[in-house]
């Protein structure tokens, strides 16, 4: 049978491809020039204007490796990943499944919960900086009131533990995201199961890791690797807290490339950091969807 070639066949074919190119282009623009554009650049001989001389193979990288600073900086970002993901998935994953029974005033803790969330970044940490101010923060004044302390308390005595306050700040706001992310898989769930699951003598552990954690897995998956992308990059609490100061002490990968492209006008350099952290982020959320969806075919 020969095939119609009318003008309205072909539209019908080429329709579905005509509403997805704006979004195509868009990507290609905004997402795939871009990368292009830092792999070049890592590769590269870059002046400190920024401009292209040529080819300069792993060189940028051998100096990022070399700097003394660098150890530390990545150091930092894995700690800082691996604490913020794990503590904010735990706690996001208990609030859920809170905020999921029925009690007066859900709707409002709702509501409640999710501000850290709708709040800028920056506007969250610097509140975090007020609160934990050693002459004037609502730490101290609410101890002090309270009689708990007679004298402020420097709550950053040293950069571990002003490092540790932003990683405080980071679970915070990450909370709500998984919370709300793990509460849209339990409310799909059937509460069929929970009842055969009560008919068969189950107690509430038994229903949470064999019915519940199960169910919710593909919610939490999700969850999880756009948590690690999301708080890997995270700019604006590090640099609103301490800018990574002192001397790297508090720095991560994505403020320590700022300083590097912008600071000290070594554009090559932050380039190559910028490669080594997508190179890392691709390999551990490859790593986490395989051995997730392993263990879902099994």
């Amino acid at each position: 049978m020969k095939r119609n070639k009318t003008p309205r066949y072909l539209l019908r074919r080429t329709e579905p491809y005509l509403w997805i190119l704006p979004s195509i282009v868009l990507m290609f623009i905004f997402i795939i020039i871009p990368i292009g554009t830092v792999f070049r650049m890592a590769f590269s001989e870059v002046s400190r204007i920024g401009k292209i001389k040529g080819f300069a193979g792993f060189e940028n990288f051998v100096d990022v490796v070399n700097n003394a600073e660098f150890g530390r900086v990545l150091q930092n970002t894995i700690v800082w990943t691996i604490l913020v993901v794990v503590l904010s998935t735990l706690l996001g994953f208990i609030l859920a499944l809170l905020l999921n029974n029925k009690f007066k005033g859900r709707k409002i803790a709702r509501a409640i919960v999710v501000f850290p969330w709708a709040t800028t970044l920056v506007i969250q940490a610097s509140i975090w900086n007020f609160i934990i101010n050693k002459d004037y923060g609502t730490l101290n004044t609410l101890l002090k009131t309270l009689g708990i302390i007679s004298t402020n308390i420097n709550w950053t005595p040293t950069p571990e533990a002003y490092f540790a306050w932003e990683i405080a700040c980071g679970i915070f706001v990450t909370i709500p995201f998984v919370c709300f992310t793990v509460l849209s898989g339990l409310q799909s769930i059937d509460s069929s199961y929970y009842e055969a699951a009560t008919v068969d003598g189950a107690n509430y552990w038994q229903k949470l890791f064999q019915i519940t954690v199960p169910l919710v897995k593909p919610s939490l998956t999700v969850a999880t690797v756009l948590n690690i992308i999301y708080v890997f990059n995270s700019f604006p609490i590090v640099w609103t807290m301490t800018k990574g100061d002192p001397a790297y002490m508090t720095d991560t990968l994505v403020t320590y490339l700022y300083k590097l492209a912008f600071y000290n006008n070594k554009q090559g350099e932050a380039a190559a950091v910028s490669v080594i952290g997508f190179v890392i982020l691709l390999i551990c959320a490859s790593v986490y969807m395989v051995s997730t969806l392993k263990k879902g075919d099994e």
